[in-house]
């Protein structure tokens, strides 16, 4: 049984990384953004997160060896493959269920301060030269993808 004492206080950035055939983002019936082949990031900020934080899960992602080869391997980055992104920020990363069934999201950054990260980490990944686009901050948005392998990581710093 799981208790106060078994949770980490200082939660690292999140990102999970699903290699996808396609995915889109739908914000009140209405499609945002859509990527054919490439990756899709679900970022979570947490409340002490710095732009080092941003900067390793950004290195990470970009350089991850998930694409095959042509000899079947993953082998091949998002660069290589010149790969699509769609970076969603999702703050429900940070559930936490140890004092019941409702999550609490105490770890997650405040929402202007988290909105403030969430765009300089979708600035650095257009500074990288990659195709990206975004989901809308805070909204309700609706996903549809299609998870190739399926591939799904997680990175933490």
């Amino acid at each position: 049984m799981l208790n106060e004492t078994n949770f980490i206080t200082e939660s690292p950035m999140r990102a999970v990384i699903q290699r996808v055939d396609r995915a889109s983002v739908t914000i009140d019936h209405l499609q945002v953004s859509s990527i054919h082949k490439g990756i899709l990031i679900l970022l979570g900020v947490a409340r002490n997160d710095t732009e080092t934080d941003s900067d390793y899960i950004l290195e990470k992602a970009l350089n991850l060896r998930i694409f095959e080869d042509e000899n079947g391997k993953m082998n091949l980055s998002l660069h290589e493959v010149k790969g699509s992104i769609l970076s969603i920020s999702q703050f429900t990363l940070y559930a936490n269920l140890s004092k019941g069934n409702r999550p609490s999201f105490t770890e997650s950054m405040e929402p202007n301060q988290a909105r403030i990260m969430y765009h300089q980490f979708n600035e650095l990944l257009k500074q990288e030269g990659f195709p990206i686009l975004e989901g809308l901050f805070g909204a309700h948005m609706d996903l549809s993808f299609t998870n190739s392998g399926p591939v799904t990581i997680i990175i933490e710093f």
